[in-house]
C-alpha cells in the first residue's frame, strides 16, 4: 500500500510537488465510480512517468452551499487516505474550499489551479463532473482547457449494475439510511465502516453480560437505526465478529446517535482506542423494550443470528 502525502492548497508548491497525473472529485466513499476515475489517472501516470495524485476539497462543497444539513460523510480522512493508498495514489491535493476558490470561473480554475498551481500533466474526471463558479465547467470544457494549457484529459463513463444505473455517494447514503448495508457495500466495493475512538458509556452491557464498545457517529451519514451483524478491526490488526446497535438506546435513556458494538469472544479494555466496524447485515430496527430483561433476551437472540450469518466464533 502506498503512503499518501497530503498537500494542502495549490499556491507556491515546491516543484517536486507539481507535475502529477490527477483524478479530480469529492471522493467521499471512494466507491467503484471514483475508482474508475482514479484508474484513468493511474494509466496516464504510468504512461507519463508521473506521480499519481487525487484532487479533493475541504470542506466538502455541499457543506458550504447547503449548510445545516444532516451529516453525510461516508468516511473519515484517515479511512480515505488508507483506501487511496490501496489504489496506488501517492498524493492527495486537498484544496481549501474557500470563497476565493468558489469564485473562480471554470477557466480560472483550470488555469490557476490545475495548470499554474499544480502543474498537472493529466486530469481525469467523471462523466458528470462540474467545476468552477456556478458549476459551469464540464468534461467537455476540461478537454478544451487541456488542449489550450497542455495537459491531457480523460473522462470516466458511468459505472453501475442492475440495481443502480450509476454508482454514486448519494446511492450509498440512501442504502445506509434504508438499512441496506449490503447494497452500500456493492457500490463501495467493500463494507461501509464506522471508525472512531471507543468512549466510556454506562457500562450497562458489561453488567448484563455483553460488554459493548461505544463509538460516536461524528460526521458520518447516520445509517438506519437498528441492529447489525458486524466485523470490527482493532489497532493491533485483530478482527472480531460482533453485533451492534446504531441509535439512541431508548430503553435505558436516549443518548446522541452512536454505535454500540459487542465483539464476540473479546473482553479487553480498549477505551480511547481507534477501532473500525464494518456494517455487514441489517438484523432489525431499534426497539424500545418495556424492561431491561426483555432487551437482554432480544440482544442474545440478535447475537445468535449474527453468529449464524458470520460464522460462530468468526474473527
Amino acid at each position: 500500500m502506498t503512503a499518501v502525502r497530503v498537500i494542502t492548497g495549490w499556491k507556491g508548491l515546491a516543484q517536486a510537488d507539481r507535475g502529477a497525473a490527477v483524478a479530480m472529485g469529492s471522493f467521499d466513499g471512494v466507491h467503484k465510480g471514483h475508482q474508475k476515475v482514479i484508474a484513468l489517472a493511474a494509466d496516464a501516470a504510468r504512461r507519463l512517468g508521473a506521480p499519481l495524485g487525487v484532487i479533493s476539497f475541504d470542506p466538502h462543497p455541499r457543506e458550504i452551499f447547503n449548510p445545516g444539513q444532516p451529516a453525510f460523510h461516508l468516511m473519515t480522512r484517515n479511512q480515505q487516505l488508507r483506501v487511496l493508498g490501496e489504489l496506488g495514489v501517492e498524493r492527495l491535493y486537498l484544496l481549501p474550499f474557500t470563497a476565493e476558490l468558489a469564485e473562480l470561473t471554470d477557466r480560472e480554475f483550470a488555469t490557476q489551479v490545475l495548470h499554474e498551481g499544480l502543474g498537472a500533466r493529466h486530469v481525469a474526471v467523471g462523466f458528470d463532473n462540474s467545476f468552477g463558479k456556478g458549476r459551469t465547467g464540464s468534461p467537455e470544457t476540461m478537454r478544451q482547457y487541456g488542449e489550450e494549457l497542455g495537459f491531457g484529459v480523460s473522462v470516466a463513463g458511468a459505472v453501475g449494475d442492475d440495481s443502480v444505473e450509476k454508482y454514486s455517494s448519494t446511492a450509498v447514503r440512501e442504502a445506509l439510511r434504508e438499512g441496506r448495508p449490503q447494497d452500500a457495500a456493492a457500490i463501495l466495493g467493500r463494507p461501509f465502516a464506522i471508525e472512531g475512538t471507543v468512549q466510556r458509556g454506562r457500562q450497562l452491557g458489561r453488567e448484563l453480560g455483553y460488554p459493548t464498545a461505544n463509538v460516536a457517529l461524528g460526521d458520518y451519514v447516520i445509517p438506519k437505526f437498528g441492529v447489525y451483524a458486524t466485523r470490527t478491526r482493532l489497532p493491533d490488526g485483530r478482527e472480531f465478529a460482533g453485533v451492534a446497535n446504531i441509535g439512541v438506546n431508548p430503553t435505558v435513556g436516549e443518548v446522541d446517535p452512536r454505535l454500540e458494538v459487542w465483539l464476540f469472544g473479546f473482553d479487553e479494555d480498549i477505551y480511547d482506542q481507534l477501532i473500525e466496524t464494518d456494517l455487514l447485515h441489517f438484523l432489525r430496527p431499534e426497539l424500545k423494550f418495556e424492561t431491561i430483561g426483555e432487551m437482554t433476551e432480544q440482544i442474545l437472540r440478535d447475537a445468535d443470528q449474527a453468529k449464524r450469518l458470520l460464522g460462530a466464533g468468526d474473527r
